[in-house]
Protein backbone atom coordinates (compact mmCIF):
# COMPACT_ATOMS: atom_id res chain seq x y z
CA UNK A 1 0.00 0.00 0.00
CA UNK A 2 1.34 3.33 -0.85
CA UNK A 3 1.77 5.71 1.93
CA UNK A 4 0.10 8.97 2.00
CA UNK A 5 3.67 10.81 1.69
CA UNK A 6 5.10 9.09 -1.01
CA UNK A 7 1.38 9.32 -3.00
CA UNK A 8 1.97 13.36 -2.16
CA UNK A 9 5.09 13.46 -3.83
CA UNK A 10 4.72 11.10 -6.88
CA UNK A 11 1.90 13.56 -7.06
CA UNK A 12 4.06 17.03 -6.84
CA UNK A 13 6.51 14.85 -9.10
CA UNK A 14 4.15 14.46 -11.48
CA UNK A 15 2.63 18.20 -11.53
CA UNK A 16 6.09 19.27 -11.77
CA UNK A 17 7.14 17.57 -15.25
CA UNK A 18 3.18 18.39 -16.46
CA UNK A 19 4.15 22.06 -15.26
CA UNK A 20 8.34 21.45 -16.94
CA UNK A 21 5.92 19.53 -19.78
CA UNK A 22 4.07 22.88 -20.76
CA UNK A 23 6.66 25.62 -20.08
CA UNK A 24 9.25 24.03 -23.00
CA UNK A 25 6.12 23.11 -24.85
CA UNK A 26 7.27 19.49 -25.09
CA UNK A 27 3.71 17.85 -25.60
CA UNK A 28 3.07 19.92 -28.47
CA UNK A 29 6.46 19.44 -30.11
CA UNK A 30 6.11 15.54 -29.14
CA UNK A 31 2.81 15.62 -31.47
CA UNK A 32 4.84 17.37 -34.07
CA UNK A 33 7.06 14.49 -33.92
CA UNK A 34 4.44 11.70 -34.21
CA UNK A 35 2.97 13.34 -37.18
CA UNK A 36 5.94 13.67 -38.80
CA UNK A 37 6.57 9.73 -39.06
CA UNK A 38 3.01 9.64 -41.24
CA UNK A 39 3.45 13.11 -43.11
CA UNK A 40 7.22 13.33 -44.05
CA UNK A 41 7.20 12.39 -47.62
CA UNK A 42 4.08 14.76 -48.09
CA UNK A 43 5.78 17.08 -46.60
CA UNK A 44 9.27 16.73 -47.77
CA UNK A 45 7.89 17.01 -51.69
CA UNK A 46 6.47 20.83 -51.19
CA UNK A 47 8.54 22.50 -48.64
CA UNK A 48 12.12 23.33 -48.25
CA UNK A 49 12.21 20.27 -45.65
CA UNK A 50 14.89 21.80 -43.33
CA UNK A 51 16.39 18.22 -42.10
CA UNK A 52 18.05 17.66 -44.91
CA UNK A 53 20.37 21.45 -44.30
CA UNK A 54 23.97 20.71 -43.01
CA UNK A 55 26.55 23.87 -41.37
CA UNK A 56 28.91 24.89 -43.79
CA UNK A 57 30.25 27.80 -41.78
CA UNK A 58 29.80 27.60 -37.54
CA UNK A 59 30.87 30.76 -35.12
CA UNK A 60 32.50 32.78 -37.67
CA UNK A 61 33.33 35.96 -35.49
CA UNK A 62 32.05 39.25 -36.78
CA UNK A 63 34.94 41.56 -35.49
CA UNK A 64 34.34 44.28 -33.25
CA UNK A 65 30.34 44.11 -33.57
CA UNK A 66 28.42 43.49 -29.92
CA UNK A 67 24.94 41.99 -29.32
CA UNK A 68 24.24 41.19 -33.56
CA UNK A 69 20.30 41.08 -33.77
CA UNK A 70 18.42 40.15 -36.94
CA UNK A 71 19.64 39.49 -40.85
CA UNK A 72 17.56 40.38 -43.95
CA UNK A 73 18.85 39.14 -47.09
CA UNK A 74 19.29 42.36 -50.15
CA UNK A 75 18.85 40.56 -53.49
CA UNK A 76 19.89 43.35 -55.10
CA UNK A 77 23.13 44.26 -53.74
CA UNK A 78 23.79 40.31 -52.60
CA UNK A 79 24.94 40.78 -49.53
CA UNK A 80 22.85 40.81 -45.98
CA UNK A 81 22.26 43.16 -43.13
CA UNK A 82 22.07 42.78 -39.55
CA UNK A 83 20.89 45.47 -36.25
CA UNK A 84 23.02 45.45 -33.04
CA UNK A 85 21.09 47.12 -30.48
CA UNK A 86 24.15 48.31 -28.29
CA UNK A 87 25.88 51.50 -30.18
CA UNK A 88 22.87 50.95 -32.58
CA UNK A 89 24.28 50.06 -35.86
CA UNK A 90 23.12 48.87 -39.83
CA UNK A 91 25.42 46.62 -40.52
CA UNK A 92 26.08 45.18 -44.07
CA UNK A 93 27.55 42.03 -44.49
CA UNK A 94 29.19 39.78 -47.58
CA UNK A 95 27.12 36.47 -48.21
CA UNK A 96 30.67 35.08 -46.60
CA UNK A 97 29.91 37.14 -43.40
CA UNK A 98 32.72 39.89 -44.13
CA UNK A 99 31.53 43.53 -42.72
CA UNK A 100 31.86 45.49 -45.95
CA UNK A 101 30.36 48.98 -43.91
CA UNK A 102 28.41 49.83 -40.87
CA UNK A 103 25.85 52.48 -41.20
CA UNK A 104 24.85 54.34 -37.40
CA UNK A 105 21.69 54.48 -36.32
CA UNK A 106 20.13 57.74 -34.26
CA UNK A 107 16.82 57.17 -32.39
CA UNK A 108 15.75 53.74 -33.13
CA UNK A 109 15.59 52.96 -29.26
CA UNK A 110 16.22 49.21 -28.97
CA UNK A 111 16.58 48.45 -32.73
CA UNK A 112 16.19 44.02 -32.97
CA UNK A 113 14.98 43.47 -36.44
CA UNK A 114 15.71 44.87 -40.27
CA UNK A 115 13.54 43.66 -43.39
CA UNK A 116 14.16 43.93 -47.01
CA UNK A 117 11.17 45.24 -48.76
CA UNK A 118 12.53 46.08 -52.57
CA UNK A 119 15.43 48.01 -54.06
CA UNK A 120 17.15 50.38 -51.17
CA UNK A 121 14.32 50.23 -48.81
CA UNK A 122 13.82 48.14 -45.89
CA UNK A 123 11.99 48.48 -41.84
CA UNK A 124 13.76 48.27 -38.89
CA UNK A 125 11.69 47.87 -35.81
CA UNK A 126 12.44 49.03 -32.07
CA UNK A 127 11.57 46.71 -29.83
CA UNK A 128 10.16 48.21 -26.83
CA UNK A 129 8.58 50.97 -28.19
CA UNK A 130 6.77 48.56 -30.59
CA UNK A 131 7.09 50.51 -33.68
CA UNK A 132 8.21 50.19 -37.38
CA UNK A 133 10.62 52.46 -39.30
CA UNK A 134 10.90 52.69 -43.01
CA UNK A 135 14.36 53.61 -44.22
CA UNK A 136 16.26 53.90 -47.06
CA UNK A 137 19.79 52.73 -47.97
CA UNK A 138 21.72 53.30 -51.16
CA UNK A 139 25.46 52.96 -51.50
CA UNK A 140 26.29 56.76 -50.13
CA UNK A 141 24.34 55.89 -46.44
CA UNK A 142 26.60 56.40 -43.57
CA UNK A 143 24.03 57.42 -40.87
CA UNK A 144 19.90 56.96 -40.61
CA UNK A 145 17.79 59.09 -38.19
CA UNK A 146 14.53 58.00 -36.68
CA UNK A 147 13.58 61.12 -36.61
CA UNK A 148 13.27 61.58 -40.48
CA UNK A 149 11.72 58.59 -40.87
CA UNK A 150 8.13 57.08 -41.39
CA UNK A 151 7.06 55.12 -38.58
CA UNK A 152 4.26 52.98 -37.82
CA UNK A 153 3.15 52.25 -34.21
CA UNK A 154 1.49 48.91 -33.26
CA UNK A 155 0.50 48.74 -29.10
CA UNK A 156 -0.26 45.53 -28.69
CA UNK A 157 0.30 43.15 -25.83
CA UNK A 158 3.29 45.47 -24.65
CA UNK A 159 5.30 43.75 -22.68
CA UNK A 160 8.84 45.76 -22.07
CA UNK A 161 12.20 43.75 -23.45
CA UNK A 162 9.44 41.28 -25.11
CA UNK A 163 8.26 43.18 -27.99
CA UNK A 164 8.91 42.63 -31.76
CA UNK A 165 11.90 40.35 -32.46
CA UNK A 166 11.44 39.70 -35.95
CA UNK A 167 10.11 40.81 -39.37
CA UNK A 168 9.11 39.19 -42.75
CA UNK A 169 8.24 40.23 -46.09
CA UNK A 170 5.68 38.88 -48.34
CA UNK A 171 6.31 40.70 -51.66
CA UNK A 172 3.79 38.72 -53.59
CA UNK A 173 1.05 39.03 -50.59
CA UNK A 174 1.92 42.17 -49.91
CA UNK A 175 2.14 41.65 -46.06
CA UNK A 176 4.97 42.45 -43.42
CA UNK A 177 5.04 39.14 -40.87
CA UNK A 178 6.10 40.70 -37.09
CA UNK A 179 7.08 38.41 -34.77
CA UNK A 180 6.80 38.93 -31.30
CA UNK A 181 9.33 37.37 -28.44
CA UNK A 182 6.73 36.79 -25.36
CA UNK A 183 4.18 35.38 -25.37
CA UNK A 184 4.65 33.60 -29.08
CA UNK A 185 3.13 36.25 -31.63
CA UNK A 186 2.84 36.40 -35.18
CA UNK A 187 1.18 39.68 -36.51
CA UNK A 188 0.62 40.00 -40.91
CA UNK A 189 0.39 43.62 -41.68
CA UNK A 190 -0.90 44.92 -44.90
CA UNK A 191 -0.01 48.72 -46.04
CA UNK A 192 3.10 49.35 -44.12
CA UNK A 193 5.77 49.81 -45.27
CA UNK A 194 4.27 51.10 -48.76
CA UNK A 195 1.58 53.77 -47.60
CA UNK A 196 1.88 57.29 -49.65
CA UNK A 197 0.97 59.63 -47.16
CA UNK A 198 -0.50 61.93 -50.45
CA UNK A 199 -3.16 59.11 -51.12
CA UNK A 200 -5.88 57.43 -49.45
CA UNK A 201 -4.49 54.40 -47.67
CA UNK A 202 -5.11 51.56 -44.75
CA UNK A 203 -3.30 49.38 -42.65
CA UNK A 204 -4.75 46.61 -41.59
CA UNK A 205 -3.03 44.67 -38.87
CA UNK A 206 -3.95 40.74 -38.76
CA UNK A 207 -3.21 37.37 -36.33
CA UNK A 208 -3.87 33.95 -36.39
CA UNK A 209 -4.69 32.63 -33.00
CA UNK A 210 -4.12 28.57 -34.09
CA UNK A 211 -1.04 29.15 -35.93
CA UNK A 212 0.38 30.33 -32.62
CA UNK A 213 -0.53 27.49 -30.59
CA UNK A 214 0.76 25.43 -33.20
CA UNK A 215 4.53 26.92 -32.76
CA UNK A 216 6.15 24.74 -30.08
CA UNK A 217 8.89 26.79 -29.19
CA UNK A 218 9.25 29.45 -26.18
CA UNK A 219 10.35 32.49 -28.07
CA UNK A 220 10.58 33.90 -31.02
CA UNK A 221 13.73 35.72 -32.46
CA UNK A 222 13.51 36.17 -36.18
CA UNK A 223 11.46 35.29 -39.08
CA UNK A 224 12.08 34.64 -42.40
CA UNK A 225 9.30 34.04 -45.96
CA UNK A 226 10.04 32.25 -48.66
CA UNK A 227 8.53 33.31 -51.68
CA UNK A 228 9.17 29.70 -53.68
CA UNK A 229 6.78 27.44 -50.94
CA UNK A 230 4.71 30.20 -49.28
CA UNK A 231 6.41 29.23 -46.36
CA UNK A 232 7.10 30.86 -43.03
CA UNK A 233 10.30 29.95 -41.08
CA UNK A 234 10.69 31.23 -37.05
CA UNK A 235 13.61 31.11 -34.97
CA UNK A 236 13.39 30.53 -31.70
CA UNK A 237 17.01 30.99 -29.70
CA UNK A 238 15.24 29.45 -26.55
CA UNK A 239 14.22 26.52 -28.04
CA UNK A 240 17.30 26.11 -30.18
CA UNK A 241 15.56 25.52 -33.01
CA UNK A 242 14.29 26.60 -36.89
CA UNK A 243 10.72 26.35 -37.59
CA UNK A 244 9.41 25.88 -41.29
CA UNK A 245 5.45 26.43 -41.13
CA UNK A 246 3.03 26.03 -44.12
CA UNK A 247 0.38 28.03 -45.62
CA UNK A 248 -1.88 26.74 -43.40
CA UNK A 249 0.45 28.02 -40.21
CA UNK A 250 1.48 24.20 -39.53
CA UNK A 251 4.69 23.10 -38.60
CA UNK A 252 6.35 20.59 -41.30
CA UNK A 253 9.85 20.73 -40.40
CA UNK A 254 12.52 21.63 -38.18
CA UNK A 255 16.21 22.29 -38.00
CA UNK A 256 18.01 21.86 -34.55
CA UNK A 257 20.38 24.41 -33.77
CA UNK A 258 21.73 21.53 -30.95
CA UNK A 259 25.53 20.48 -30.86
CA UNK A 260 25.26 17.32 -32.82
CA UNK A 261 22.61 17.98 -35.27
CA UNK A 262 22.91 19.20 -38.75
CA UNK A 263 27.00 19.26 -38.01
CA UNK A 264 27.08 21.59 -35.14
CA UNK A 265 29.74 20.73 -33.21
CA UNK A 266 28.71 23.29 -30.42
CA UNK A 267 25.43 24.63 -29.60
CA UNK A 268 23.95 27.78 -31.40
CA UNK A 269 24.53 30.09 -28.25
CA UNK A 270 21.51 33.06 -28.70
CA UNK A 271 20.42 32.38 -31.90
CA UNK A 272 19.02 36.17 -33.16
CA UNK A 273 18.43 36.10 -37.08
CA UNK A 274 18.05 34.30 -39.90
CA UNK A 275 18.17 35.38 -43.59
CA UNK A 276 17.51 32.66 -46.66
CA UNK A 277 19.12 34.08 -50.52
CA UNK A 278 17.45 32.55 -53.71
CA UNK A 279 19.78 29.64 -53.68
CA UNK A 280 17.72 28.41 -50.86
CA UNK A 281 21.01 28.84 -48.06
CA UNK A 282 20.41 29.82 -44.85
CA UNK A 283 22.19 32.24 -42.95
CA UNK A 284 22.03 32.58 -39.17
CA UNK A 285 23.51 35.17 -36.65
CA UNK A 286 23.79 34.52 -32.76
CA UNK A 287 24.87 37.25 -30.25
CA UNK A 288 27.08 38.00 -29.26
CA UNK A 289 28.85 38.17 -33.15
CA UNK A 290 28.51 34.49 -34.43
CA UNK A 291 27.79 33.87 -37.87
CA UNK A 292 26.70 30.37 -39.19
CA UNK A 293 25.63 29.35 -42.87
CA UNK A 294 23.59 26.23 -43.68
CA UNK A 295 22.99 24.69 -47.08
CA UNK A 296 21.57 21.46 -48.60
CA UNK A 297 24.55 18.46 -48.40
CA UNK A 298 26.94 21.14 -47.40
CA UNK A 299 29.02 17.91 -45.96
Amino acid sequence: MIRPFVAAFLLAALLAAAAVGLHLRLFERGWFVVESWFMATEWQQRSLWLPDYEVAVERQQLPGVENVSALTYDPDRRTLFTVTNRNAELIELSLDGAILRRIALDGFGDAEAVEYISRGRYVISDERRQRLYKVRVDDDTQRLAAAGSRHLSIGIGRSGNRGFEGLAWDPDGRRLFVAKEKPVRIYEVRGFPEMDLDKDFAVDIADDPKRDRRLFVRDLSSLQYDRRTGHLLALSHESRLVVELDTDGRPISTLSLSRGSHGLSENVPQAEGVAMDEAGTLYLVSEPNLFYVFRKGAR
